[in-house]
């Protein structure tokens, strides 16, 4: 049985809580299941009598497949209290060693201002956000991520730039596949220089492989063209710290015909010479150091900016400005065709999201600090690097003859590396080893001039030193000359120069929060992203020093807390989906998919079957999935789904049957992207089975079987698991998100690996993500919910989100229909309403009712996905009845308006949904000519009297924002007409 704590007794650790009833398996009253878990036991029965069950056991048995259903309970520990979780998850933490890491790499120490950290990175009301695809409800986000972008475009100096994308070498990696696409020549080769960080040149290695790329690393000063490439990437600084005049280089790039991108430092760009002024095409990199905690590897934004040119090709999301249906400015995700599920294998990427709450962190460090602040620590950080250098040359060091921002190559000549390792470790400092004979070190924004008195100690090998800071600080000149020196301004914006008081700032803060629904305000019914509780004894460690403060590239000797919780979540997610091996590196469900199909593409490669390339996918599927597969170098081949909404068994068998000696995989949901169990799963992936093909589990609803049944059982071979949806890690407004696989017994020497830090099988795939353990600093969220929960509160968990999911579907199914359901007349955690015949009978759209839904107080649940013309609705097990029954009421009003407009009572253009949604300003207009009331209008239901929450914009203009595209923040004659 898995004990969390036999592991932390093997170092030591005893428990310092005394036993509570929950630790010995009793399920008290207060237990954490019934602060998880909405309904109440009353509630529960009330909603099973309703539907016509005794008991939860019964309601499974009629939902779930016998086949498939778990014959025994799940062997975790028994559920500790919030208090006795805390204790021991410390415990945990505090075998973490705190060392001043001087590594770099792309990855820094840095201060969150405290306003920040306790207003958004600590506030729900950021963090419980979704994805701001009902951009009247997210003006806040999309406000803050507009600043993200206007901050990327003027410290890259390009024209454009994304609202962040997961990690620099991912960010790379995207910029190759799109110089792949955008490329005229026919050259199949992408330059990568040296000079890049390690992590980063294995990810693309990793993208390359599969498209057939060939990635050329090599030395940049030696490369002469000869050899036809299609890009280049260089890093500026170089991964040493050196910085090189690149201008000739890109200029022979371009007459090469290759595009050029830079990964560039953020900070540094406040100082040096920026990438679009030296003429990159492109510049991705990481905005970690501008107030994110380092967090042993993540979750960090990556930023990625281009030419204008190129603004239909980027990757990811644009946040741009439009206007709403009264012509005031109004913010919304731009150029949304690029989505994966319009394009689906079309898509030049799978990126679904982007790390939002992590953008609008490093945005608003920018916002707090303003230009002369961020050119104030820049400075800082490059002239205690000048001070320390010239100590080092005063010790006889050699550092090379090239200019540096914050990073400094040291030549070691007969110095013994390993007394110099030792020295560092005995004042708790992290040095990086270049080579046999070379360090580096990397200062940073929390660097003091006691660490450059420590430094000087270690390098002088316990002689005296014959200098002082003092005195070196009144000799150096940190200044770059013309050919690296900025001269372009940046961060002119009014809004990087008025909120850098922490008043201004908070209530800059707060109106943004204001704009923003979140869970905090009211349930989010999204169906496929599963918006449930992301309690706040789980979140409290996140921010924790001990987890928060690690270099991702620290000796694992300094992070035996994190692989004690390594160890523990992986078990965990094992012995929950059946599965032998666990691999967290990727950091995205996305990037889950990936890395779950280049496992299977490099099985079939070491079973010598490098042939089996195709992919089946049924047309139900999330967008992503047949992205994923083009980008693992596979063939998609759609799978139909029957009436009823399940994969067509027969069309499956004829295409596995046709494609059997080239089949590759299946990839399937489930439950159903159609919200249903479907029975033949088992025999579904014995037919892949039988072909030779491996099947891929998507375990976007993974919700649904926690406890109940196992994807490991009934024949997946591999599976993504969604910690941001199933395990509680929050949704971030957009991001961040983790998607670990899971994978069986003959898959896991495949599991990913990595170039810095071993990890993964035998046979590794290369790196995913840039850290080994992707976003490692939101894991303990997944940890404290199953430590808290055992495995009868995760059994509960999900039965209680079938049973409010099949509540929601019989309350509303007689004002719309739902479209699909079980063979028992069930569905299983979210169910989906057909509001297509609307459109006929009265006019309305899906998107009407979404907007009106505003109104009443809800976001809308999942729109015109899978079914166009269809809602999807989850409400979780988090949500209580008087919530559920809120929200169907509000429904059900809804329906009843569309009525009126059926009946001819209400005009058929100028009515309530229509003109949804209503503002405040809107309601208070002196001038009202429409046929309802202004109650009728903002106050639709009884609670919203109690409290209102008010869209600021009305319906957004979409398709006016894309024909004027603008996608930063407005000039400052558009401030003061405001």
């Amino acid at each position: 049985m898995l004990n969390f704590e036999t592991n932390v007794n093997e170092t030591n650790l005893v428990r310092q809580s005394p036993p509570t009833p929950e630790s010995q398996g009793i399920m008290t009253p207060d237990a954490f299941v019934h602060r998880h878990n909405g309904p109440s036991s009353d509630e529960i029965a009330q909603m099973l009598e309703e539907l016509g069950f005794a008991s939860l056991d019964s309601l499974i048995e009629s939902t779930i497949p016998n086949r498939i259903r778990c014959n025994s309970p799940l062997n975790l520990p028994q559920p500790l209290s919030e208090t006795a979780a805390l204790t021991y998850l410390k415990q945990i933490a505090s075998q973490n060693q705190l060392f001043r890491s001087f590594i770099g790499m792309g990855y820094h120490d840095c201060i969150t201002p405290p306003v920040i950290q306790r207003n958004i990175l600590e506030n729900p009301g950021w963090y419980t956000a979704y994805t701001p695809y009902q951009a009247e409800i997210a003006q806040g986000r999309l406000e803050a991520l507009l600043n993200f972008q206007t901050m990327i475009v003027d410290l890259t100096g390009l024209e454009i730039a994304n609202a962040s994308l997961l990690d620099e070498a991912t960010a790379a990696a995207e910029a190759m596949t799109l110089s792949y696409g955008l490329s005229k020549t026919k050259a199949n080769a992408y330059f990568v220089s040296e000079d890049c960080h390690p992590q980063t040149i294995a990810v693309v290695q990793t993208r390359a492989r599969p498209l057939g790329i060939e990635v050329i690393v090599g030395n940049f000063r030696q490369f002469t063209f000869d050899r036809p490439v299609f890009g280049v990437l260089l890093q500026y600084p170089a991964t040493d710290g050196a910085l090189y005049d690149y201008r000739e280089f890109v200029e022979k790039a371009h007459a090469a015909g290759a595009i050029a991108t830079v990964a560039a430092d953020i900070l540094s760009l406040a100082l040096l010479t920026p990438p679009g002024e030296f003429g990159a095409d492109i510049a991705v990199g990481s905005t970690q150091r501008f107030g994110v905690p380092l967090g042993y590897g993540g979750p960090h934004a990556a930023y990625f900016a281009t030419r204008d040119e190129y603004k239909r090709q980027i990757p990811g999301r644009i946040v741009g400005v439009s206007k709403d249906v009264n012509g005031d400015r109004a913010l919304r995700l731009a150029l949304q065709t690029r989505e994966q599920h319009i394009r689906r294998e079309k898509a030049t990427s799978n990126i679904c999201t982007a790390q939002v709450l992590l953008a609008v962190i490093a945005s608003m460090y920018a916002v707090y600090h303003g230009p002369e602040g961020i050119k104030r620590i820049a400075e800082t950080v490059h002239h205690l690097t000048v001070i320390l250098a010239a100590g080092l040359h005063r010790l006889g060091y050699n550092l090379g003859s090239e200019p540096f921002f914050d990073t400094l190559r040291v030549e070691l000549g007969t110095k013994s590396q390993s007394e110099l390792l030792a020295a560092a470790a005995n004042h708790q400092i992290n040095l990086r080893v270049l080579d046999e004979t070379t360090l580096s070190i990397s200062l940073d924004e929390t660097t003091t001039l006691e660490d450059l008195q420590n430094l000087w100690q270690i390098f002088a090998s316990g002689e005296p030193l014959q200098f002082t800071v003092e005195q070196l600080a009144t000799e150096v000149n940190s200044r770059f000359d013309s050919t690296f020196a900025r001269s372009s301004s940046y961060l002119t914006h009014p809004v990087f120069n008025r909120y850098h008081s922490e008043t201004e700032l908070l209530r800059y803060l707060h109106r943004l929060e204001s704009k923003d629904l979140s869970l905090t305000t009211s349930m989010i019914p999204l169906g496929s992203c599963t918006m449930k509780l992301n309690a706040t004894a789980e979140m409290i460690p996140v921010t924790w020093p001990e987890f928060g403060k690690i270099h991702p590239f620290a000796p694992i000797a300094q992070t035996q807390g994190y692989q004690m919780l390594f160890q523990q979540l992986e078990a965990g997610l094992a012995e929950i989906t059946g599965f032998a091996g666990i691999s967290l590196q990727p950091n995205a469900g996305s990037q889950g998919e990936y890395a779950g199909l280049l496992v299977i593409r490099q099985y079939h490669e070491h079973r010598g079957e490098s042939h089996r390339n195709v992919c089946l996918i049924p047309t139900s599927a999330h967008g992503t999935n047949p992205a994923s597969a083009v980008m693992c170098g596979m063939k998609v081949v759609p799978v139909a789904c029957d009436e009823d909404g399940n994969i067509n068994v027969e069309d499956l068998k004829a295409k596995a049957q046709k494609h059997s000696q080239n089949l590759a995989a299946l990839m399937v949901t489930y439950p159903s992207t159609h919200g249903v169990f479907e029975v033949g799963i088992k025999d579904l992936c014995q037919v892949i089975h039988d072909c030779g093909g491996q099947v891929y589990m998507d375990g976007a609803n993974m919700n649904a079987q926690v406890g109940l049944c196992r994807p490991g059982d009934f024949g997946a071979d591999v599976c993504h698991l969604n910690l941001h949806k199933t395990f509680c890690i929050p949704h971030g407004g957009g991001g961040p998100g983790m998607g670990p696989i899971g994978v069986m017994p003959h898959l896991v020497p495949f599991l990913p690996g990595h170039s810095v830090v071993k990890v993964g099988g035998e046979e590794a795939i290369g790196a995913v993500s840039a850290a080994p353990w992707g976003s490692a600093s939101i894991l303990p969220i997944s940890w404290m919910y199953m430590a808290m929960m055992g495995a009868a509160g995760l059994t509960a968990a999900t039965q209680v989100a079938i049973l409010n999911a099949n509540y929601i579907a019989k309350r509303l199914d007689s004002f719309y229909p739902v479209l699909y359901k079980g063979k028992m007349g069930l569905v299983a955690h979210e169910c989906i309403l057909d509001l297509r015949s609307l459109k006929k009978s009265a006019g309305i759209e899906v998107e009407d009712i979404a907007k009106r839904l505003m109104d009443y107080g809800f976001h809308a649940p999942t729109v015109s996905w899978p079914v166009a013309g269809t809602m999807m609705v989850e409400p979780t097990e988090s949500e209580s009845k008087e919530e559920l029954d809120r929200f169907c009421e509000a429904m059900m009003a809804i329906r009843e308006e569309i009525r009126a407009i059926e009946t001819g009572a209400m005009d058929g253009e100028n009515n309530p949904l229509k003109n949804a949604p209503h503002t405040a300003m809107v309601a208070i207009a002196s001038d009202w000519n429409r046929p309802y009331s202004r109650e009728q209008a903002v106050f639709p239901a009884p609670w919203t009297r109690e409290y209102k929450f008010w869209p600021s914009v009305g319906r957004i203009d979409n398709a006016y924002g894309d024909r004027n595209l603008v996608c930063s923040c407005l000039p400052m004659e558009a401030y003061s007409q405001e």
